[in-house]
């Protein structure tokens, strides 16, 4: 059960925190977007074949289809950032516009969301994590104040609420600058991502805003039907297969060493129940002399068997949904009872107590009845 509450909860815990960081209705175009599922060699195929994304696509984009798509550049950089004596080191810099806010689901605790007019104007204005106002400003808001950024000062206009870690990283130590700062700072070298989301009132799904960017691509770069894209997209399923994928492996691997627990539980039952079988000799002697078949025998130990190893099986289930809880309050972790597990405890202890008393179930409808009936006298 604790096992199982593990993986389970990880894996809600994962599509929290995708949600968070990647928007529930969002996309991701890039030259190469890929889960981890990619292999050295597929990864630089797709480098080599897929064009780079500049600025001028996002534009194109928006004039195709930004009556019923928001779009936005995204770049990323990792940098050192301080205010006065004060450095918070690889601090996850990322330049976006305005529209971003709406397309990743940011939400915004304190001040706002930086201004389109702002983007435009390269201005020095940034939304940072919680873990940058909680170094760099402990006490009061960070509204109006000011922090440095490769040496350049930004002037913090709002603060992300607090996400978590994911996968052993910080998602609060991050700032959210505008895409035109943060070329001026970083340069405009490399390839850039955009994030695509359906408007609200558009009343396209995702895939069909996805479908619509699609096509408004493949026409700018020229490609003829049935051509392979020469770009990736990335969507919020995507994301969840490969964690479930993962997830998966772990269970596969995890949840059979745990069993290994049921066949040292089996070897007890099966001494506990060849004990009560010795026992009980004379009676199930007696049973025999009156018409007992060898199948009655039989049947009453393996359901003795069966109800012992349940029994402890529920007993466990109890415990662990305890401990799940207790862990959960204390830690703050996400820990959740599943019925599947519920149900593959409480099944796998019943098969256990039926193979675990099947032979001295045997042992006992064999007993010859005349030689069971003198073992006590």
């Amino acid at each position: 059960i604790l096992v199982g509450s593990a993986i389970d909860g990880l894996g809600l815990y994962a599509e929290q925190s995708t949600a968070k960081a990647f928007g529930s209705e969002s996309f991701l175009l890039a030259q190469v977007a890929a889960t981890g599922n990619l292999t050295r060699t597929q990864y630089f195929d797709k480098l080599k074949y897929n064009r780079q994304l500049r600025l001028a696509d996002e534009r194109y984009l928006k004039s195709v289809n930004g009556d019923s798509i928001l779009y936005s550049p995204y770049r990323q950089s990792t940098a050192d950032t301080k205010r006065d004596n004060a450095t918070l080191e690889d601090t996850s810099i990322l330049g976006v516009s305005a529209d971003m806010q709406d397309i990743r689901d940011i939400t915004v605790v304190d001040g706002r969301f930086f201004t389109p007019t702002e983007e435009q104007n390269s201005s020095r204005v940034a939304v940072i994590g919680d873990d940058l106002k909680t170094s760099f400003f402990p006490e009061g808001s960070p509204l109006g104040k000011t922090f440095r950024i490769q040496g350049i000062e930004f002037t913090v206009v709002g603060v992300q609420e607090k996400l978590g870690s994911a996968f052993g990283r910080s998602q609060d130590n991050s700032a959210y600058i505008p895409i035109t700062a943060f070329n001026r700072i970083f340069g405009t070298s490399n390839s850039i991502a955009i994030f695509g989301r359906p408007k609200q009132l558009s009343g396209l799904s995702m895939q069909q805003s996805l479908d619509l960017t699609r096509v408004a691509m493949r026409s700018r770069f020229h490609q003829l039907p049935g051509s392979k894209d020469r770009f990736d997209f990335l969507t919020p399923d995507a994301i969840r297969g490969f964690i479930d994928s993962m997830l998966a492996m772990v269970a596969a691997v995890v949840v059979p060493v745990t069993l290994i627990s049921l066949v040292v539980g089996g070897i007890v039952i099966m001494n506990i129940m060849l004990v009560s079988v010795t026992e009980r000799t004379r009676e199930i002697g007696i049973r025999k002399s009156l018409g007992a078949r060898r199948f009655d025998i039989m049947l009453q130990i393996l359901t003795e068997a069966v109800i012992l190893a349940s029994a402890g099986g529920a007993i466990g289930v109890a415990l662990g949904a305890i401990l799940t809880t207790v862990l959960t309050a204390a830690f703050g972790v996400t820990l959740r009872v599943t019925p599947f597990y519920v149900i593959l405890s409480v099944g796998v202890s019943a098969a256990v107590g039926m193979v675990s008393g099947w032979y001295p179930a045997s042992k006992a409808s064999k007993l010859d009845p005349i030689t069971a009936m003198r073992a006590e006298t």
